[in-house]
């Protein structure tokens, strides 16, 4: 009896024994847990599950998550009913080079001299001449002195001719389009336009277009283009980082669909606002979540759908069984964006009363489910959820503004298609901006190659003008509202 009672006794303490380590170890995978998802949730940040630029994911990396868009359903290439673009015959050739038929059969040996034609093949080759030898045209002025007052008088020059020597329009805007318009660096600008052109073009002049160009655009295209955005009903801004002097300095972007105003400064409201544009809107102003925009009080704000959706894809993908709430959050502005598309399309002005409802039933929903997945839950990844969760509370309208005003766009696409030239040539230029000064004349002869370009005129035909009769000006906000 003693030997039976030592034994369970030994069973019991092993048992005790087992328990406390089992609940040792569900407190480390608890613990491990935590630490994993905060691992995620960090190392799952890209362009696809954050606000972070594509640019940081790196060369030959896709995002982890893979792109937000949906598949449109067509093939690659031309669409069924497009006319193309395909090199067609002319009618009337430059030059007509005739072929002759072979004198005999090469066949039979049959002469072929009297037969008469029976059709003609016609095949054309499109091509350039060469390049010309450049053409110097001297102008001289004559001087004649006075005989009543003793003083010279001088024929004027042409406007635009104030050198002794200096290079034609043709040339400045061949090298303005190369190292402007397609952000090709100095050098290799310069040994392009003179291959092409056979012209032979200092670095130096190359170098200085771009500060020539923002000097012709400072007095007029600039004011003209901030007075029209100030007045739109729908505006976007954006701001992105560069290296310049050693420094990080942001540029920022108000635009439309057929206007763009770039311009310099850090991230602090006093930068936005010295732009011009944003302090005097009174329309609608669609922007990230970024908090310095929220001194803006005279508009109305939209904040962008797709960095919302890629804020909810990082907290779900963190945990997808126990954040529920962001995928169905995201659901819920997916489902709006397809009703305000369907209404745009239709025609219509506006959502029926139906439709805002189930937008915001499923919108509470998913706030109510976002309470439920975090509560008494303190580690950093339900943290972010219910930072991200409080967002959706607090500021509900704005980002539901796409669907309750049908002229607001779900994204703010427009202002980061505008400011993505800025890495093109940040890139192009190793990396950084030497000089300030460098950096604001980008960003003004961009808005005006931006603005050229939504308005149907190529860089080379706008920078043509800007060089001979002077800098084309938009009259008003749209093509159709000039016409």
């Amino acid at each position: 009896m003693t030997v039976l009672r030592a034994e369970l006794a030994a069973a019991r303490a092993e048992a005790a024994a087992k328990d406390e380590r089992i609940d040792a170890l569900l407190v480390q995978v608890g613990e491990l847990t935590v630490q994993v998802q905060a691992l995620v949730l960090k190392l799952s940040k890209d362009s696809s599950t954050s606000s972070k630029p594509p640019s940081s994911d790196g060369p030959g990396k896709r995002p982890r998550g893979g792109s937000s868009r949906t598949r449109s359903g067509r093939k690659p290439g031309k669409q069924p009913g497009d006319p193309g673009t395909t090199l067609r015959q002319v009618a009337e050739p430059t030059e007509r080079i005739g072929i002759p038929a072979p004198a005999s059969c090469p066949g039979c040996a049959t002469s072929l001299l009297g037969v008469p034609v029976r059709e003609v093949r016609r095949r054309q080759v499109f091509d350039l001449p060469e390049p010309a030898p450049v053409e110097v045209m001297e102008y001289a002025a004559e001087v004649k002195c006075c005989p009543g007052c003793g003083k010279k008088q001088a024929g004027e020059f042409p406007a635009g001719v104030t050198s002794a020597v200096q290079y034609g329009p043709e040339v400045t805007a061949k090298m303005a389009d190369a190292v402007l318009g397609h952000h090709i660096p100095v050098h290799r600008s310069t040994l392009l336009v003179m291959e092409l052109c056979g012209v032979q073009v200092s670095t130096g002049f190359t170098a200085g277009l771009r500060g020539r160009a923002a000097r012709l655009l400072e007095s007029g295209f600039l004011p003209a283009v901030r007075a029209l955005l100030a007045g739109a009903p729908v505006v976007h801004a954006d701001e992105t980082f560069t290296r310049t002097a050693g420094e990080t300095v942001f540029l920022h972007v108000a635009a439309t669909e057929h206007l763009t105003v770039l311009h310099t400064g850090n991230r602090s409201a006093d930068a936005i606002d010295a732009g011009d544009v944003l302090p005097r809107l009174t329309g609608v102003l669609v922007r990230d979540g970024y908090a310095g925009y929220s001194h803006l009080g005279q508009v109305l704000h939209a904040w962008c759908g797709a960095h919302l959706l890629r804020d909810l894809r990082g907290i779900h993908e963190a945990d997808p069984e126990g954040q529920l709430w962001a995928r169905a959050m995201a659901d819920t502005l997916l489902e709006a964006n397809r009703f305000a598309a369907a209404a745009r399309q239709a025609g219509r002005e506006a959502l029926s009363t139906d439709e805002l409802q189930t937008i915001h039933r499923l919108y509470t929903g998913a706030l109510a489910r976002s309470r439920q997945d975090n509560r008494a839950t303190n580690t950093e990844l339900a943290a972010h959820a219910r930072t991200l969760a409080r967002r959706f509370s607090e500021h509900r309208e704005v980002i539901l503004r796409f669907a309750t005003d049908l002229t607001v766009p779900f994204t703010n696409n427009q202002a980061e298609r505008d400011i993505r030239p800025t890495k093109v040539q940040q890139r192009a230029s190793g990396g950084c901006w030497r000089t300030l000064q460098g950096l604001a004349d980008f960003a003004i002869v961009q808005s005006y190659l931006s603005t050229a370009g939504k308005w149907g005129i190529n860089r080379y035909d706008a920078l043509k003008r800007l060089f001979t009769t002077g800098a084309w000006i938009p009259h008003a906000l749209t093509p159709d509202a000039a016409a």
